[in-house]
């Protein structure tokens, strides 16, 4: 049974974040409050931490893969499920803020939205979003997966499948789990082999953006595009 100054620990933590928000919760208490329900018997401020330690910031905690969760002792498959889910949540509540937007028109949520998908991944993503005449979002697609520092792109694949949604204009993405978002030769050449094949169709590719930890660099800002 949970004890009492363990109980009483939790009300008052429950009570300063009623009163207090967020902002008056270190990021181990709020990890730890996150954990409560799943874990309901449990003294979650030892995990918390070790959490933190491990993975080096609340972000990267929420992010990390579940194979690596499960060596912090004191996790079970359950409370790695609500890390999970709340990661999931703070991803589909970017990704809803670009809904019915114009995405070049609310470029600051397009790239909180993709930080906060891809930056803490531990493996390569390319992604792709599809844009209509308007800008608008018509389709976000992960294209293909890879290793630690490469991804397999077929750009003859990307275009296919803007045909197939009738897209008139893409924005590629992609990470590098390094955390240096500088773009490499490979990367500069494959954005070219896309552009190439897009423009004769009527296609733009309107920016090519790398994610890296906390940073992204844009193809269009560095005059890449």
């Amino acid at each position: 049974m949970t004890d009492p100054d363990h109980k009483g620990h939790r009300q008052r933590l429950r009570e300063r974040f009623r009163n207090t928000g967020e902002q008056g919760l270190a990021d181990y208490e709020l990890l730890e409050f996150l954990l409560f329900s799943a874990l309901p018997r449990q003294d979650t401020k030892p995990i918390a931490k070790a959490l933190l330690q491990r993975f080096g910031s609340f972000s990267a905690a929420l992010a990390a893969p579940r194979e690596r969760l499960k060596e912090i002792k004191g996790l079970s498959d359950i409370s790695i499920d609500s890390l999970q889910a709340v990661h999931a949540a703070i991803a589909r509540y970017h990704r809803a803020e670009l809904n019915e937007r114009r995405l070049l028109d609310s470029w600051s949520k397009v790239i909180d939205y993709l930080q906060a998908s891809m930056e803490h991944s531990s493996i390569e993503q390319f992604r792709v979003l599809f844009l209509d005449k308007k800008n608008g979002l018509l389709a976000d697609e992960v294209q293909q997966t890879g290793t630690v520092d490469h991804t397999p792109v077929y750009p003859r694949e990307v275009i296919r499948r803007a045909l197939e949604l009738s897209a008139t204009a893409l924005i590629l993405v992609h990470n590098h789990p390094s955390g240096d978002p500088t773009p490499s030769r490979a990367d500069i050449q494959m954005t070219q082999k896309i552009i190439d094949i897009a423009k004769p169709l009527g296609i733009e590719v309107h920016d090519h953006v790398i994610v890296g930890l906390r940073t992204n660099v844009s193809f269009r800002g560095l005059q890449l595009i």
